[in-house]
């Protein structure tokens, strides 16, 4: 047999347990099938695992389980979704939960964010929203318009249009040429500067004059699109500089092009009190992406909001022709449409979105109460959001805050770690007692790192 091809024999039977088919997603692989960490089970504020701890989830999964883990709601609607309808095709098909969803996500939106593209996760919601800029421009009669600008740390998920305008090197750099026709504004993170900052940082607004630099390079004709993360959660929680965000509005108005915010982290809830970060920011974008917080980590959700002219501005031509010629199998599934609305319900009901502005004073406290202990370079903070920046070990980059995790997770707390910056993001259902054994935990662990 060719050395290239593979055999078809059978393979011999192993236990269905076998921990090594799973190549799993952003992970030491090796590490963690010599020491695995196994959750088996999850409600309200704790997962727990095989061997029968709770451990106390700080993380809110990644980000996503806004609403504690098996919400009553939620999992009442996914039961009574799955025996009533369990698909349905989005393609010149509908019923009626996705509709339902748009409409009332349509009045969560800031301004005139009006109409909802639905898709299966932020990947997917931030290709999407790319694409529909670059159409946009094309149904408008300005197809020159293909320039699509990022930023430096950014995080876009890792379709090869969001790892393009991502800014996240070892996301980039073993995976080609990528998309051509990107630029990236510098990052906002300065220690020296902003360090140990409360809420958003006083100095920085000035680096989005960037974006000016970047149009006269290359012309505003040929610029599409501007997407940024209102605060940039997976490189380490950058908090955007105060006016930064206005400053990148208004110069996207005034050479028209549109501004795009990554929402998949900071929507529904998670800055403060409000469903986005753009009216918690006062900033208006032309298109916000979602997901995670949608069916707070249930069912696999996302979703695209676009202003109401962009949409209008593809609704000409033949009733019966396809304006966009884009989507997805699941767009819009029952049980995620189901998850979606019955989490939207669940925030109502509990004010999670104002509670997260009343547990905001505590939070900051909890969070900046770590300051002077060893290793600590930098904290910050905004709505139910916080980071611990740790000083790296020389030669040994991602090890201390790794070693961090790990111990947390042996006195039965989750954290998550992105190079050396311990993030948190608690669900909103969290109690002053949990966050203050949250940050007890964290502060034994940190005391005793090497």
């Amino acid at each position: 047999m060719s050395a290239s091809h593979a055999s078809t024999a059978k393979k011999p039977a192993t236990a269905t347990n076998n921990l090594e088919p799973f190549w799993m997603p952003f992970s030491a692989n090796r590490q963690f099938k010599q020491h695995p960490r196994m959750l088996v089970a999850a409600e309200g504020m704790h997962y727990t695992t095989d061997d029968g701890r709770k451990v106390l989830d700080a993380t809110a999964g990644l980000w996503c389980c806004n609403l504690g883990h098996a919400h009553p709601k939620i999992v009442a609607a996914v039961q009574k979704q799955v025996q009533e309808l369990d698909y349905a095709p989005a393609f010149q098909m509908g019923h009626p939960k996705a509709f339902e969803l748009a409409s009332r996500l349509a009045l969560l939106m800031p301004g005139s964010l009006d109409h909802v593209f639905f898709t299966n996760s932020g990947s997917e919601s931030v290709d999407t929203a790319l694409k529909i800029a670059l159409a946009y421009h094309n149904v408008r009669g300005q197809a020159g318009r293909t320039r699509l600008i990022g930023r430096e740390r950014g995080y876009h998920g890792v379709g090869f249009g969001g790892i393009s305008v991502g800014g996240l090197s070892n996301n980039r750099k073993f995976f080609g040429a990528l998309l051509t026709g990107i630029d990236h504004l510098p990052h906002t993170h300065n220690l020296a500067e902003n360090g140990y900052s409360k809420g958003l940082p006083k100095w920085g607004a000035h680096l989005a004059d960037d974006l000016e630099r970047i149009v006269a390079l290359h012309g505003a004709e040929t610029i599409a699109a501007v997407i940024v993360e209102p605060i940039a959660g997976s490189t380490g929680v950058l908090l955007p500089p105060q006016g930064y965000l206005k400053k990148l509005r208004e110069i996207c108005t005034k050479h028209d092009i549109l501004l795009i915010f990554d929402e998949v982290i900071t929507a529904f809830g998670r800055t403060g009190n409000a469903a986005t970060a753009a009216e918690v920011f006062d900033v208006q974008p032309d298109i916000i992406t979602m997901a995670k917080g949608l069916t707070a980590g249930t069912i696999p959700m996302g979703a695209v909001a676009v202003d109401k002219k962009i949409y209008d501005a593809f609704m000409k031509g033949p009733e019966n022709a396809i304006e966009l010629f884009h989507g997805y199998t699941y767009s819009g599934h029952p049980v995620a449409a189901a998850a979606g609305l019955a989490a939207l319900d669940a925030y109502q009901d509990d004010n999670l979105f104002d509670r997260t502005r009343e547990l905001e004073p505590y939070w900051q406290d909890a969070v900046h109460g770590l300051k002077g202990l060893p290793h600590i370079i930098d904290l910050r903070n905004i709505g139910l959001i916080g980071a611990i920046e740790m000083e790296g070990i020389p030669g040994k980059p991602t090890a201390r805050a790794f070693e961090a995790f790990l111990k947390c997770f042996e006195k039965g707390l989750l954290i998550r770690t992105t190079g050396d910056t311990i993030a948190l993001s608690p669900p909103l259902i969290i109690s002053k007692q949990q966050i203050d054994e949250i940050f007890d935990t964290l502060s034994t662990v940190i005391k005793g790192l090497a």
